[in-house]
């Protein structure tokens, strides 16, 4: 498959003041290919998948099982396909690959370096994520420009070279208020730690609640420095399949 040409400014200006429904069904008119969307079950995936569901579009809807979630997380998974009847696909980490890290390292090598953690994250969540995505023309993600200094330079679509897709980033300039809008007005299940100071779900052992005036990914990964990001959006995914 050929990346998607069309002008990203072409796109922005035609999807810029459309609702997430507009945009949704919008996009799955614009493109004949295959649109996937990857929920993380947080706070702003829940409210696209309850979108895609509730207009009976046609994009695959996947999440990544790191084996390291949250209870809260697996329950909202539940709760979700319960809601709607529409299958959520989840993808594993390879299973030979996190035998051997784990063996070799420790199953909490993570707080030992950066480059320990990220292995694993690319274990986990960037090998599993690059066979989810594997022939889609789209990628839609939860992204919002207030999660982070480093999502705030990101536009509403992007061209992703290392995955040959394009990126659509729906919410990225929605706030919390207007998910949380969503989430009552349509009924949405939710992860119930958001109500514990959790803005951001990731595995267990990398996240933790967030101080008033944190950023919202404060909490991920929090004993590093300046690391909010675990390869999945940031660019880091072909540096890290060298080094597993």
């Amino acid at each position: 498959m050929t990346l998607n040409v069309e002008p990203l400014h072409t796109l922005h200006a035609d999807f810029a003041d459309l609702t997430l429904d507009e945009a949704l069904i919008a996009l799955r008119q614009r493109f004949d290919g295959r649109i996937a969307f990857s929920t993380s079950l947080g706070l702003e995936d829940q409210v696209i998948t309850d979108a895609i569901f509730r207009n009976g579009l046609d994009i695959d809807v996947f999440t990544l099982d790191t084996g390291r979630n949250f209870t809260e997380t697996y329950d909202v998974l539940d709760e979700t396909r319960k809601k709607y009847g529409r299958p959520i696909k989840a993808f594993y980490p390879q299973t030979e690959a996190i035998e051997r890290y784990v063996t070799i390292k420790g199953i909490n090598a993570i707080y030992e370096s950066v480059e320990n953690r990220k292995e694993c994250c690319y274990i986990r969540k960037i090998e599993p994520l690059n066979r989810a995505l594997k022939g889609a023309q789209v990628w839609i993600t939860g992204l919002r420009a207030a999660q982070s200094s480093y999502r705030a330079d990101m536009g509403l679509f992007e061209r992703d070279e290392q995955r040959d897709l394009l990126k659509f980033n729906p919410l990225l300039h929605a706030t919390s208020g207007q998910l949380w809008g969503d989430i009552r007005k349509y009924a949405i299940p939710y992860n119930k730690l958001h109500g514990q100071l959790y803005p951001s779900i990731g595995c267990a052992p990398c996240t933790r609640p967030v101080a008033v005036g944190e950023d919202e990914r404060a909490g991920r990964w929090w004993w590093e420095s300046h690391n909010q990001e675990c390869g999945l959006h940031d660019g880091t995914a072909n540096p890290l399949r060298k080094a597993a």
